[in-house]
């Protein structure tokens, strides 16, 4: 396993990350897999040196925190020994304040993360979107103060525009509050809108790069189906995902065709590519891997000896078709 700096910091993170949001309550999403599906592959992430885990609040409304703090804690005997990192924004409950990032609703769900998560501490916290409803100032003061009373050791923020993560940079840095040192936002060869303001903002200003979906929601591991009625057989997630089916259509199959080209010239999975290739971008640091079976996670960590050619990755970006804004 390779570790690297996230961003401009000194904390040091595994270049893979395993996501959690697929572990949970299958009744928050059908393809949501419990504790026993994510037991081996946890074990078999930390055999094989992943230190960094993400998670959030709002996946299956808490369940996955639960899995992730019991299973880190039962995996690892040192709470140093890995990175953990989880998120706010997203509704927890019924209420009018149960949302968003106002000081109430940040110290209310950091507090409720924490004991789901089984820690005093969160690694990385991050905020799940931006929140034009709260005024930046006091999101970040909050951020800021959570950092101060140790529950927190750095700020990561999720997918948004590039001048609203430079706003609220700016609103921190002005106050002398704790700065976001990570972005994870949706990029991967199907989707990478993200090259045009927000990654070049990150490389300058030293933060990490923290891709989700690298894989375009399972659309560049497997070849494109024949017709939609086939698609729709292939996983229990291509068949239910209703996100993945409003950002990508058919203009982005000559990139699965692409991939699948390089895979079959490598003799390697699709995914493999896929990923190699989100690990050579410049400023990304560690892409969030999502993985239902145990060779989805074999897979990415094979990426990692992966090393495409300048000709391959010309091929595998070429038939890119620019999107509208997807994800924020």
């Amino acid at each position: 396993m390779d570790y690297v700096r996230l961003g401009s910091t000194g904390l040091k993170v595994s270049r893979i990350c395993l996501g959690m949001m697929s572990y949970g309550d299958p009744s928050w999403r059908a393809w949501v897999q419990g504790e026993d599906v994510a037991d081996p592959i946890v074990r078999e992430a930390v055999e094989a040196g992943v230190t960094f885990f993400d998670t959030a609040d709002m996946y299956s409304v808490g369940v996955s925190e639960e899995i992730t703090g019991r299973l880190l804690g039962k995996y690892f005997t040192n709470r140093d020994a890995y990175v953990l990192a989880t998120k706010v924004f997203w509704p927890m409950g019924h209420g009018p304040n149960d949302a968003g990032l106002s000081r109430k609703h940040v110290t209310a769900a950091l507090d409720a993360s924490l004991r789901r998560l089984g820690t005093d501490h969160v690694d990385l916290y991050q905020i799940h979107r931006f929140d034009p409803q709260t005024p930046v100032e006091e999101t970040m003061e909050a951020l800021h103060d959570a950092v101060r009373a140790g529950k927190v050791r750095y700020l990561g923020a999720s997918s948004m525009y590039a001048w609203q993560f430079a706003t609220m940079q700016h609103v921190a840095r002005e106050h002398g509050w704790t700065p976001f040192v990570s972005m994870q936002n949706h990029y991967n060869l199907a989707y990478r809108e993200e090259e045009r303001e927000m990654l070049p903002f990150c490389r300058a200003t030293g933060v990490g790069v923290v891709p989700w979906s690298p894989l375009a929601r399972g659309l560049l591991t497997r070849p494109r189906p024949a017709d939609a009625a086939a698609a729709r057989d292939v996983t229990v997630r291509a068949g239910s995902d209703a996100v993945a089916d409003s950002m990508y259509t058919e203009a982005d199959h000559a990139v699965v065709d692409a991939v699948e080209q390089v895979a079959l010239a490598r003799g390697v999975p699709m995914a493999q590519v896929g990923l190699a290739w989100l690990l050579s971008r410049p400023g990304v640091t560690a892409p969030i891997v999502g993985a239902t079976k145990e060779r989805h996670l074999t897979d990415a960590l094979g990426a990692l000896e992966v090393r495409l050619t300048d000709d391959e990755v010309a091929a595998l970006e070429a038939p890119y078709v620019p999107h509208p804004v997807l994800g924020h």
